[in-house]
């Protein structure tokens, strides 16, 4: 994991999105699991990065990325 990728969602306004191809998810969260799709070991590790900076993360397989964003309380 790029440390970039720390700052990015440190700072990630409500409502924007980090969009990450399903490659470097694969590279990142779950080396030599699988990427098409990507493996549940990656996803989950994913989504457990993305919390750790209060953020939400989705997998769009039809678009092959995943999504990092910070919730948005009810508006």
């Amino acid at each position: 994991m790029p440390a970039d990728m720390d700052l990015v969602l440190q700072h990630l306004p409500l409502r924007i999105g980090a969009y990450v191809p399903d490659d470097l998810l694969e590279d990142w969260f779950g080396p030599r699991t699988g990427m098409n799709p990507p493996s549940g070991e990656a996803l989950a590790a994913a989504a457990s990065y993305g919390r750790r900076f209060e953020c939400e993360f989705k997998h769009y397989p039809e678009r092959k990325e995943g999504v990092f964003w910070k919730w948005v309380p009810a508006l």
